[in-house]
């Protein structure tokens, strides 16, 4: 009855997350929102009696949808959720930005010494969607495993009895990837916890106009700590001085490390901060 209250709580108190997700950006590009389906997400789940999508309200009283699990009483848990099948548009590290509830076990009573408060992040890399039922195997490997995902808040009875939800944000990212897509697997093994949110994003340096050159929209790279080099080419009537005039963009996509530049050419003077190149007769 205990773990049955904390559920159908959770469906009516998830309006209180007010899309806390991280704020977008011109470096953000999202491959996935679960917040943003207007209909059943309709991921995979194994077994049958695991996982369970419910509706739950944002700040708007707008549905989104939710995966929440609490099989505390039962030993030996295995249950998985599988997204659908999510491409990666060229980008070679992945983000996934989570937000979730998890239930205090000591709060729970009687509880077996098996609950717990954490749950597994997975992916699998494919070229195509052909995921099923039954493949790839609910198990590690084929399945990567990224991380296991802690809360650093849980909540108790008291809390429901106050109406208050402690909801916790974590970031993992992953890569290199290569194939055409991938899926991803959360994997609860006796918690009593809510999937209130997923976002999965790649980070890029915008399009920049800087030192007299165009910098094109740059992915970063494979690693967290990768610099991946992009040449500029000079604004009309620009020409290049120095060296070959390059930005280098980071893994959190900002761009760093100018090299060279472009100054206008006769005739011509620099104005807008150095975006254009303007005869000196305009």
């Amino acid at each position: 009855l205990d773990t049955l209250m904390y559920l159908s709580s959770c469906s009516i108190l998830c309006f209180l997350i007010v899309h806390e997700l991280v704020p977008l950006d011109f470096s953000v590009e999202i491959l996935m929102d679960s917040t943003t389906a207007t209909a059943e997400l309709g991921w995979t789940i194994y077994p049958a009696l695991g996982w369970e999508e419910v509706s739950g309200y944002d700040e708007n009283m707008n549905t989104i949808r939710t995966y929440q699990v609490c099989n505390v009483f039962d030993n030996n848990q295995n249950n998985w959720v599988r997204t659908k099948y999510i491409s990666r548009r060229g980008a070679q590290r992945i983000h996934v930005e989570m937000k979730f509830s998890v239930r205090d076990c000591s709060s729970i009573p009687s509880v077996p010494g098996s609950c717990k408060e954490t749950f597994n992040l997975y992916y699998y890399e494919t070229d195509s969607d052909t995921a099923n039922k039954l493949s790839p195997a609910w198990m590690e490997n084929p399945w990567i495993k990224v991380d296991t995902i802690a809360a650093d808040e849980s909540f108790s009875q008291v809390d429901l009895g106050v109406r208050v939800m402690k909801i916790n944000t974590e970031v993992r990212s992953f890569g290199p990837v290569s194939r055409q897509g991938f899926y991803l697997a959360f994997q609860d093994y006796g918690g009593c916890m809510s999937l209130i949110a997923v976002r999965i994003f790649y980070r890029k340096c915008p399009r920049v106009v800087l030192n007299g050159a165009v910098f094109p929209e740059t992915l970063s790279g494979a690693e967290s700590t990768s610099l991946v080099a992009a040449r500029g080419v000079c604004v009309p009537n620009g020409e290049e001085v120095d060296v070959p005039i390059k930005l280098y963009c980071n893994g959190d996509g900002e761009w760093m490390v100018p090299i060279g530049r472009c100054m206008c050419k006769a005739g011509h003077e620099a104005v807008e901060n150095g975006t254009v190149c303007r005869g000196e007769s305009c």
